[in-house]
């Protein structure tokens, strides 16, 4: 057999954990000879006894194997596995590509120390970036104590404003002249 063509088939693949039993997983197949990754996190829980790393991905991790040696009922029956993600019931490859954007963007939100912080003041002009309120236009009001959620009022019509619990990402801050322009 050619060796290229064994490389060639080596792929990362989508693997379901029970609920909560990432890490547990990602031991277990590491173990038993699998290359795993298990993006995680760092979290800034409201209760302070709750997890500090928390899964990139709640309820999955990334397996590197060759499935026509290791076979698929491998994955299946291995403690805190619910089996690999099959599209049109064949187990689904991830390119290298993908796990690469992955690996990268998990890597700054550990450099970061978690979610990126924003600097915003209470009365700044902000606007909702992205999601169901994409384009809407608001008031800073507070950070939310423990998270990355913040509180926004939203500007409606009428000039009405009504209060919107948001992740911090989704918000930003209007420059002087785009506010103006509101």
């Amino acid at each position: 057999m050619n060796a290229n063509v064994g490389i060639q088939e080596l792929r990362w693949y989508v693997l379901r954990s029970k609920p909560w039993k990432e890490a547990a997983l990602t031991k277990f197949a590491h173990s038993a000879g699998h290359e795993v990754y298990y993006p995680s996190i760092p979290a800034n829980p409201v209760n302070p006894r709750a997890r500090k790393i928390v899964p990139y991905f709640p309820g999955y991790i990334f397996v590197r194997s060759h499935l026509g040696k290791a076979g698929r009922s491998v994955f299946h029956w291995m403690p805190f596995s619910q089996g690999l993600v099959c599209v049109g019931g064949e187990p689904a490859p991830v390119s290298d590509l993908i796990m690469r954007s992955i690996m990268t963007r998990v890597a700054e939100t550990w450099q970061s120390k978690g979610l990126e912080v924003k600097e915003f003041g209470p009365g700044d002009r902000v606007i909702i970036r992205e999601g169901m309120f994409e384009g809407y236009r608001g008031i800073f009001d507070q950070y939310l104590t423990g998270s990355e959620r913040v509180r926004v009022l939203l500007e409606m019509l009428n000039a009405r404003f009504v209060p919107l619990e948001i992740d911090v990402r989704l918000v930003e801050k209007l420059s002087r002249q785009r506010s103006m322009a509101a």
